[in-house]
């Protein structure tokens, strides 16, 4: 369900609070728009993330975590700190990586 290089970070954006499509792009500038949408379709699909469409033009709809998605604030906890753990080993080496958003 957290599998693949994107839900896990969409997760941990949407612990923080409510967002829209554009302001999860806006946040992982790497994804492209096409692949952030299946990505929350398929948490949607799983009961994880849910999803509100306001009946206005433009559309307007919003990301959040369910109650069940909450559950795995733990397991995203553990990941987004070994993923921090990880960048700073990596940067130590040398490496030219950086966190997306350092709130996380």
């Amino acid at each position: 369900m957290l599998g693949g290089k994107w839900k896990a970070l969409i997760v941990c954006l949407l612990i923080t609070g409510t967002k829209r499509t554009g302001e999860l792009q806006r946040l992982i500038p790497a994804i492209s728009q096409k692949v952030l949408i299946q990505q929350l379709r398929e948490l949607e699909r799983d009961g994880i993330v849910g999803r509100h469409a306001y009946n206005e033009m433009p559309p307007k709809v919003e990301y959040y975590i369910t109650e069940y998605g909450v559950t795995a604030n733990k397991i995203i906890d553990v990941m987004c700190s070994w993923g921090r753990k990880n960048i700073k080993m990596r940067q130590e080496k040398g490496e030219a990586v950086e966190l997306l958003e350092n709130e996380l």
